[in-house]
């Protein structure tokens, strides 16, 4: 589309701008699915040091998810839950927690949100660090949830031999998944969310 809008400052734009943008936003926000498949293949061929790559990585938790059971939102936050470490070095559950955010529950949230602390279990006292940081949230109503994605699915998933399905396996679950938010800021509020 060559149209655009006319403003130059958003204090100026109007309704019709709006409209003409929320036209655009449309067809992009159906391809987020693409962005976040080609997002993740970047994770191919990053080892750092790791005995599989972080793209194997993340394929191999989803593959050990899907085959316990766990629901296509679940699924896809384990594919998910590494996708920063390209641009969150220090920080990569919180990219991952941003990007899925829309589109999960609070529960998994919150899980991928904090799995780095609950994984540093595993490994943190190699670091020099405490490897019971994760116990800052003990009695939290998600600590065993959280817990359990890491020892079941995240630690686990640096096997060169086990199942590791390709992501065309995991690709319609994603649509499914990422097809509309449950929670947006973009969202117009419900009737009774208006009036609290």
């Amino acid at each position: 589309m060559n149209v655009r809008a006319s403003f130059s400052n958003m204090k100026d734009s109007t309704r019709e701008d709006w409209q003409l943008i929320g036209q655009e936003f449309v067809p992009y926000s159906k391809a987020l699915p693409d962005r976040i498949m080609a997002h993740l293949r970047i994770l191919e061929g990053d080892y750092g040091g790791f005995p599989v790559d972080r793209y194997a990585h993340s394929l191999q938790t989803a593959t050990r998810a899907l085959r316990d059971g766990r629901d296509e939102e679940y699924v896809i936050c384990a594919l998910l839950h590494d996708i920063g470490d390209t641009l969150g070095s220090f920080n990569h559950p919180d990219i991952a927690a941003a990007i899925l955010k829309p589109f999960v529950s609070e529960e998994n949230h919150w899980m991928v949100q904090n799995h780095g602390i609950f994984q540093g279990y595993h490994f943190f006292h190699h670091l020099g660090l405490d490897r019971d940081m994760r116990e800052q949230f003990a009695g939290h109503a998600l600590y065993g949830y959280t817990a359990e994605f890491c020892d079941l699915y995240d630690a686990p998933a640096f096997d060169k031999h086990a199942e590791t399905l390709p992501l065309a396996e995991f690709e319609p679950m994603l649509r499914r998944v990422f097809a509309r938010p449950k929670r947006s800021i973009y969202s117009p509020a419900k009737p009774a969310e208006q009036s609290a």
